[in-house]
């Protein structure tokens, strides 16, 4: 799902009440919504993060595209003014159900891990990918707008497993997302009967840390996982390495039976 992406200007939570934005989200319904999604994900994965794009043949450049696009349900936020309506998209996620993996061959999740130990949970499962959040607008009022719909998504569509990955960036080699996994899989790991291996494994050369007893992410942590993690979302296994998008990616799943009580009602409609 490249769910934590995002990381290159710090979060920004609003201060007040009166400060917070008026948000729209909706799905995309037409090729524009798609179109737009597409560029906002590429100005940030490549303009941004530096990722090495290859879109499918006759994709129009100032895009990111793959084979799966057709297949998800794109879900799209954006800023409204009270005078002027909605503006620019500033986030997006898209998501694949477990009938269009069929279609599609499978997760893109499948292309950087093994995941036959989940093949028990695939046909309630939704994949979670490609999100990205404007870099003048990472605020936890535009996560929480994301979250809250893909939570009804998954309440819709009678599902209550989420798969994808998080996304760390490799400027320093690895060696943060190395010392992130050390420390999470002590806390933070599935029961072993549901452990993925990637295709292409970080190198984990990083000793663990030494505050072996916290159970919070390193303050270098991407702001999404920390989100992902307070949720009650868990790592499946070690981190693949992403040449094409420079990044190290933490396989995560989260089942709904798993969401944190503070969060059910406001992510699925579900009493605590």
């Amino acid at each position: 799902m490249d769910i934590a992406s995002s990381q290159a200007r710090p979060d920004r939570s609003f201060t007040s009440p009166a400060a917070m934005p008026a948000l729209e989200t909706r799905w995309a319904d037409c090729e524009d919504d798609v179109r737009d999604a597409q560029r906002l994900r590429f100005r940030v994965f490549a303009l941004e993060m530096g990722a090495h794009l290859t879109p499918p043949e006759g994709t129009p450049p100032g895009l990111d595209a793959d084979r799966f696009d057709s297949y998800c349900d794109h879900l799209l936020v954006r800023s409204v003014d009270p005078v002027n309506g909605p503006g620019p998209l500033i986030g997006t996620y898209r998501v694949l159900t477990p009938g269009a993996a069929r279609r599609a061959g499978g997760f893109y999740t499948d292309t950087e891990f093994d995941l036959s130990p989940l093949a028990p949970l695939r046909g309630n499962a939704l994949e979670l990918g490609r999100s990205c959040v404007d870099a003048d607008w990472r605020s936890g009022s535009v996560i929480m707008a994301l979250w809250a719909a893909l939570g009804q998504y998954m309440v819709d569509h009678a599902l209550d497993t989420m798969i994808g990955c998080a996304s760390i960036g490799l400027d320093d080699q690895g060696a943060s997302a190395a010392r992130l996994w050390h420390r999470l899989c002590r806390t933070h790991l599935v029961e072993e009967r549901w452990r993925v291996e990637p295709r292409i494994a970080l190198p984990l050369d990083a000793e663990p840390d030494s505050d072996a007893d916290s159970d919070t992410p390193p303050p270098a942590a991407p702001p999404l996982i920390k989100g992902y993690l307070r949720c009650g979302a868990r790592l499946l296994g070690p981190p693949a390495l992403d040449v094409a998008f420079n990044t190290a990616d933490l396989p995560l799943m989260l089942r709904v039976d798993d969401v944190a009580p503070r969060y059910r009602q406001h992510f699925f409609g579900m009493a605590s």
